[in-house]
């Protein structure tokens, strides 16, 4: 065979074999109208590397591991978790190699170890055409850098796009081209600090929207309560799949009980079956993730008065406790710029009690309440957050939790998962019922971070009707089906909330609320619009109004609720901004209690608070 011809088999032969695997093992299929260009640049892409290589033999192994990458790892991720391949899961490519075991770590690391070994090993410029090949990278890398509009304006313009659609995106332009427009736009679209002058009216925008109180109820006093805040890694109710046919009901009988009290209250989530951190992220800093990214490893540099530094300044001990290693999304420096004094991580726990690698809940809750006993019994105020790690996919099951649950369901996830809420669910109303005996005042919140992975393509969902296959045959109720996890919060004596369906952000307000904190806070800012309550996903978002209904607002024209919602939360996004990577234009200005700050941590960060409750947050704008 003529040596020229050899990208070109190779290329044929390998965008063959990987399209059946896509087709047939993971039902994501590149639309026919998409296969010549999305084949050429392909095409182009091996006549680069070919030009750059030394040996055939490297270059079809590196050819095949990049185009496995390109066409099955797409094809696994649309599976999972319903998109493709964003650049930022690039920059969560750490923490998906630590979360890894067994096998399962080797298969993810060894292409990668390959194709970087190989590359080094391969790479010649010998010969003009390589030369050729460095200058169209060279061009191509600094026009996606510092021009992405000329990339992605006339793909959009071409080939269309869907904002909140990623998966159709991919099917209709084909794994190249979509990689190129997506990676481009990455650019082009990127999280940017915004300048005083945006900052300061996104801000006063949300201030002057907050409705006033009009109430004439005596002016309560701020008494320091602990407050317990669990995590619960995948929890979900699984008997909601009406036709997985189990034999009995997952969810413990006394949780459902104590949730049904709460008139069966949800969080709202910005996230689906991964990504736990944007979870976190809401509920401890009260604002809104929008995008497909993990705020705690890039959108989290500044040192911001969050929920535990705000509690931290009047005297509470805050601690995060989570078994797993300190620096899985980047953990270790997110807990520190929002403000908690103490994380115990896998390290300090005694591994006495595990399912594979993940730490049973039961252990870990007494391990916790061993740590916190003294500050219990000498009544010092706390921020108790807990983040469990049993319950995560695969739902693996130690020696002391045999199976108590069958199900008719061929999806395995059906079956596995519904056995790990069986002792999740029990085990938690054992912490909850011991927490309510030992600290009667305190404040409890338990609540799912994101539904449990169920299948490929939504498999689980799908057999019980209650999500499409695919995001864009969603109805509005599926979305929010989509991101509703149960919750429960018991304002100590007084007993479980009814709090309806909550996004996770509007949480750490309704904390303060709860210990009639009358001080402003950043957590203002986000204070939900009258009569709905908006929860934002990568591309959309959806409103809850106060009827029930569900209005999704994907793109114009929008709805008079979704013009609203929409300046609402591009107000919010650049206060954000600001706050967390920016200059901080927007962060409240207080005077100092002196005496707090001199005991709080980082206390050069915080500024303690002292407003009433009506008046306006003054923005510190120096």
């Amino acid at each position: 065979m003529p040596a020229k011809l050899i990208p070109l088999v190779s290329t044929a032969l390998f965008y063959f074999i990987f399209y059946l695997v896509s087709a047939l093992k993971f039902d994501v299929q590149i639309k026919v109208n998409a296969l010549p260009l999305d084949f050429l640049l392909q095409l182009l892409v091996a006549y680069i590397l070919y030009a750059l290589s030394k040996r055939v033999w490297a270059f079809l192994v590196i050819q095949a591991l990049l185009m496995g990458l390109f066409y099955v790892g797409n094809a696994i991720k649309i599976a999972f978790f319903g998109g493709p391949i964003m650049p930022d899961d690039v920059f969560a490519l750490r923490s998906l190699l630590l979360i890894l075991e067994g096998w399962r770590f080797f298969a993810a690391a060894i292409p990668l170890a390959a194709v970087a070994s190989l590359v080094f090993f391969n790479f010649t410029m010998r010969h003009w055409s390589a030369y050729l090949a460095t200058l169209v990278v060279l061009l191509l890398g600094i026009t996606i850098v510092y021009k992405p509009t000329m990339i992605v304006e006339p793909i959009d313009k071409y080939t269309g796009n869907s904002v909140w659609d990623q998966r159709s995106n991919y099917i209709w332009h084909g794994a190249t081209l979509y990689s190129l427009q997506e990676g481009s736009r990455y650019f082009a679209l990127a999280d940017a600090a915004p300048d005083m002058d945006i900052a300061q009216d996104s801000a006063n925008n949300l201030l002057d929207a907050i409705p006033e109180n009009k109430s004439t109820e005596p002016e309560k006093t701020f008494v320091p309560r602990n407050i317990h805040l669990v995590l619960l890694e995948s929890f979900w109710d699984p008997n909601r799949l009406k036709k997985a046919g189990y034999n009995q009901n997952p969810l413990s009988p006394e949780f459902r009980k104590l949730w049904e009290s709460t008139d069966y209250s949800n969080a709202m989530p910005p996230v689906f079956g991964g990504y736990t951190a944007n979870s976190e992220f809401e509920v401890l800093c009260g604002f809104p993730v929008t995008k497909d990214n993990v705020k705690f490893e890039r959108q989290l540099k500044n040192s911001v008065p969050c929920l535990p530094h705000i509690l931290a300044d009047k005297g509470y001990r805050t601690i995060a406790s989570h078994p797993n290693v300190p620096v899985f999304w980047n953990r270790v420096n997110a807990y520190r710029n929002v403000g908690f004094q103490t994380y115990w991580s896998i390290a300090d726990f005694v591994q006495d009690d595990m399912n594979r690698e993940f730490m049973a809940d039961a252990t870990l809750y007494r391990q916790v309440m061993e740590k916190i006993s003294d500050s219990l019994d000498k009544k010092e105020p706390m921020l108790d957050y807990i983040v469990t790690y049993f319950g995560h996919w695969n739902y693996p099951l130690g020696a002391t939790r045999p199976s108590k649950i069958t199900a008719k369901s061929k999806v395995e996830e059906v079956t596995t998962y519904a056995n790990t809420i069986y002792y999740k669910s029990r085990e938690l109303m054992t912490f909850i019922d011991l927490m309510r005996k030992r600290d009667p005042d305190g404040i409890i919140v338990v609540f799912g971070d994101h539904l449990p992975f169920l299948g490929e393509n939504f498999a689980g969902y799908v057999d019980s009707g209650v999500l499409a296959a695919n995001r864009s045959d969603f109805t509005p109720e599926m979305f929010k089906f989509y991101v509703s996890t149960p919750m429960i919060i018991i304002d100590g004596k007084k007993g479980p909330l009814k709090v309806g369906s909550l996004p996770l952000y509007q949480l750490p307000k309704l904390l303060l609320n709860l210990l009639d904190f009358k001080e402003s806070t950043i957590l203002d800012y986000s204070i939900p619009l009258p009569e709905m309550r908006v929860r934002p996903l990568p591309g959309l978002h959806f409103n809850v109004l106060k009827d029930g209904k569900i209005d999704v607002c994907k793109e114009p024209p929008f709805s008079e609720s979704c013009q609203r919602s929409t300046h609402w939360l591009s107000d919010v996004t650049a206060v954000s901004n600001d706050l967390f990577i920016g200059q901080q234009f927007t962060r409240i200005k207080h005077p100092v209690d002196e005496a707090v700050k001199a005991d709080s941590p980082d206390s050069t960060a915080i500024e303690t608070t002292g407003n009433q409750e009506n008046a306006k947050p003054i923005i510190d704008s120096k």
